[in-house]
């Protein structure tokens, strides 16, 4: 079965085409700049040159329509008709309590996704546009959609709830949900089986640690706790966003600025952060290169990051009684050694030790980065979401389709 990949944003459209037979990449690519003349199409095709498109791409079904031509064109296509394609997985960043697990689309799932619009108002809708730009494209392929939150729906009330009015919960279901939850469960079932356990026997905190940020409690393979809550701007310091702070930091500096609800909501997410200690950028590469030039915010930048990051791996340790592995995975925890080094020293007490050689190395492979001697397994695996979203699309439609 070849299962198409969607990741659909406002503007943007990433895509993977995967032969499931061994699960490998026919092709990825990304179309960017939906909505303008001068969109850009990426495709990378297994084997072959790397294409890249400049036209004009006004919506997401014209997006599609562009992603399918290519797939299928003769020199830089990897199927012969745009019929081989069986099915389409879709990421959808928010799917409340409504979705514990995920499922074939259908007009109800659709009606659901769209009431849950007002959760995640910049993501939800976009990938309503991806459904329906695939519908129109490729009427009658079974599409299936892979939610964000769900694997956190295995927390118990005490950990989502928060202690204000439940009053607000029953209306509003203001609540945690979480997110990266395709990677985290993801990176946590590699870990078992690199260490050759069984997972429901682990007690593992997963870090996924990219311009966006957060760390799980994965108990017996289910989510127990994670450091986002009922939005992504919960839990770590990020890139762009705060993560936590007092919360009447927020009308006082409505009041002493006059900045309305808009402009705070804009300042927490998209201008906190790593870029707003720094000065200089949301990059975890261009903060370590500045670091190494003495630039004083951007140490204390990278410092205020470790120390929540080291900070929430602690909280997780005691929320699970006890640790046995620590997994970092996505752009900076896979490729920060510092971040890692750092992270790790200050964990002695719970018996982490790194190989500081273990952990220089760059690779795409899993791999162990803790000594022989440290009571904690210390891991680094890439993440793979895309692959999760390919696997459940499978195996949803070829239940589906057996009747089962």
């Amino acid at each position: 079965m070849k299962v198409l990949v969607i990741n659909a944003g406002s503007s943007s459209l990433k895509y993977q085409l995967y032969d499931m037979t061994d699960e490998s990449v026919l092709a990825a690519g990304r179309v960017e700049r939906i909505g303008m003349e001068s969109a850009i199409l990426t495709h990378e095709p297994a084997g072959k040159p790397e294409v890249r498109e400049v036209s004009e791409i006004l919506d997401h079904t014209a997006a599609i329509r562009k992603v399918l031509a290519v797939i299928v064109h003769s020199e830089h296509g990897v199927i012969r008709s745009i019929e081989d394609i069986q099915a389409v997985g879709h990421r959808v960043v928010h799917g409340g309590e409504s979705f514990r697990e995920s499922a074939i689309v259908t007009p109800e799932v659709k009606q659901e996704i769209k009431r849950l619009f007002d959760l995640a108002p910049l993501h939800n809708p976009a990938h309503m546009m991806g459904i329906s730009a695939v519908e129109a494209n490729l009427p009658g392929v079974p599409q299936v959609v892979v939610f964000d939150t769900a694997f956190h729906q295995t927390m118990d009330q005490n950990a989502y709830l928060y202690p204000i009015p439940l009053a607000l919960y029953r209306r509003h279901k203001i609540r945690k949900y979480g997110f990266h939850g395709t990677s985290h469960m993801y990176v946590s079932r590699r870990a078992a089986e690199f260490l050759g356990r069984k997972l429901e026997e682990l007690k593992i905190v997963t870090c996924h640690i990219g311009n966006g940020a957060s760390v799980t409690a994965v108990k017996g393979g289910k989510s127990v706790d994670t450091s986002m809550g009922m939005t992504p701007l919960e839990g770590l310091m990020m890139g762009t966003r705060s993560g936590d702070l007092d919360p009447a930091v927020v009308p006082f500096v409505m009041g002493k600025e006059d900045l309305t609800i808009g402009e705070v909501s804009s300042m927490l997410n998209k201008h906190s952060g790593l870029i707003a200690i720094s000065g200089i950028s949301s990059d975890m590469r261009e903060i370590q290169e500045a670091m190494e030039e003495g630039h004083p915010n951007a140490r204390l930048a990278f410092e205020m990051y470790e120390y929540r990051l080291r900070k929430y791996i602690g909280a997780y340790a005691a929320a699970m009684n006890g640790i046995d592995a620590i997994v970092f995975t996505a752009g900076v925890g896979e490729n920060s050694w510092l971040l890692r080094a750092r992270t790790c020293l200050n964990l002695a007490y719970l018996g982490v030790e790194i190989d500081p050689e273990a952990n220089l190395v760059r690779s795409k492979e899993d791999r162990r980065i803790s000594t022989a001697n440290s009571k904690v397994e210390v891991l680094v695996i890439p993440t793979n979401e895309e692959l999760v979203i390919a696997r459940d699309t499978y195996a949803l439609v070829r239940s589906e389709e057996s009747g089962a």
